[in-house]
Parts: structure tokens; C-alpha cells; sequence
């Protein structure tokens, strides 16, 4: 049996733990986002794939959201035209200016803080951190932002404690080589924009535009 173990930084998905008081959404609903403009993703992990592996997972769930969003490729290539091809640089300029450079209300950054697969005797913890921010695309001021972390650890358990010592340092093998990413940036998107309170609320291209 394969267990997936999710954590929100910030949110709570254990009883134990008292949930964060409610985002202020005062700036957010004032500009009232209707286009997102979702640029190059920075990285600080070790891992030089991350980023364009983990920008093609950000534009489906803002648009399940009600939000419309410049296509992530045709953004990437328009600011490579535009000498804008280092995310680092592009995350420490004006997001009005980006904005300005497609006519977008709103400019998603996404900042990578961990992206790797730990080996640990048996087991392997393949971790996922991002933080984002959204920033508005008229004054620069910041709209909302989150910080979530997803964890996976596979593990078998057969009832035969030898058996599953050893399929378990199977697993990890498997896992340490070829970790799939994909599951954890998408559960992790998942948390940071749809949690109530704490997420992106929905976009004017849905009935439940301003909830949850």
C-alpha cells in the first residue's frame, strides 16, 4: 500500500494543529483579477528540470478557478524575446511592467524551495516546496501569496515484516531514480489555491465568482 502524505505550511491538515486566521483579501477583491499572467518559475533547488516541469502544472487549476491565463510557453518565449528569460531577474523586477507586456491584471510568481528525493535507509521522501505570489498587474501591490509543501513516501506493507523490509527498499530505489514530481506540484497547487480561506478565490469565469 503506497501512503501520500500532504503539508501546508501554514495550513493545517491535522487536528492537533490550531488552522491560520483567514487571509485578508482586502487589496485582492479591490483589483478584482480577471487575467493571470504566470511567468518563469525561480528555482532553488538542485534540480535543473524543476521549473519548466513545474510551470506546466500552474495554468489548468487558476483556470478551473474562473481566471483566463496567458498560455505558459507563448509567455516564456515573448519575454525570452524581450530579454526576459532569467526567472531570477524577472522575479526581482516590476510586475506592472510584465503585465503592461500582455495587458494581464494579475502576475503569478512561483518560487521552487525544495524539489528532491531523500533516501533515508528504506525509504525515500520525494518533497515538493513552492511559495507564490500573485501580484497586481496595475500597481505591483501584492494580492495573495502562499507557501505549501508536499511530502511522498511509498511504502509497502504485506503483513511480512522481512518481505516488506525488502520491497520497501525496492521501492526506494525506484523511487530515488525516477521520482515523479508531477502528483506533488499538482497536490500542491491543489492546497495553495483552493484552500477556503487561505486560497485564490474564484475568478470572474465562475458562477462562484469572490467564494471559496
Amino acid at each position: 500500500m503506497r501512503r501520500f502524505c500532504a503539508l501546508a505550511v501554514g495550513l493545517s491538515l491535522a487536528g492537533c494543529v490550531t488552522p491560520p486566521p483567514p487571509k485578508d483579501y482586502t487589496a485582492f477583491h479591490q483589483a478584482d483579477p480577471r487575467s493571470i499572467l504566470v511567468v518563469p518559475v525561480v528555482n532553488d533547488s538542485t534540480q535543473v528540470d524543476a521549473p519548466a516541469t513545474f510551470l506546466g502544472t500552474l495554468s489548468e487549476p487558476l483556470a478551473e478557478r474562473g481566471y483566463y491565463v496567458y498560455p505558459v510557453n507563448l509567455v516564456a518565449h515573448v519575454m525570452e524575446d524581450n530579454g526576459l528569460g532569467d526567472a531570477d531577474m524577472v522575479s526581482q523586477g516590476s510586475p506592472v511592467k510584465l503585465a503592461s507586456l500582455f495587458g494581464a491584471d494579475a502576475v503569478l510568481y512561483a518560487r521552487i524551495e525544495h524539489w528532491d528525493a531523500q533516501y533515508i535507509v528504506v525509504s525515500t521522501n520525494v518533497t515538493v516546496q513552492v511559495h507564490y505570489t500573485l501580484k497586481d498587474g496595475k500597481t505591483g501591490a501584492t494580492l495573495w501569496d502562499n507557501d505549501v509543501t508536499t511530502v511522498y513516501s511509498p511504502q509497502a506493507n504485506g503483513g511480512n515484516p522481512l518481505a516488506d523490509l525488502i520491497a520497501d527498499a525496492i521501492m526506494a530505489a525506484i523511487e530515488r531514480a525516477h521520482p515523479n514530481y508531477i502528483p506533488l506540484a499538482q497536490q500542491a497547487n491543489a492546497i495553495a489555491f483552493t484552500t477556503t480561506n487561505q486560497g485564490v478565490p474564484y475568478g470572474p469565469y465562475d458562477d462562484r465568482h469572490g467564494g471559496f
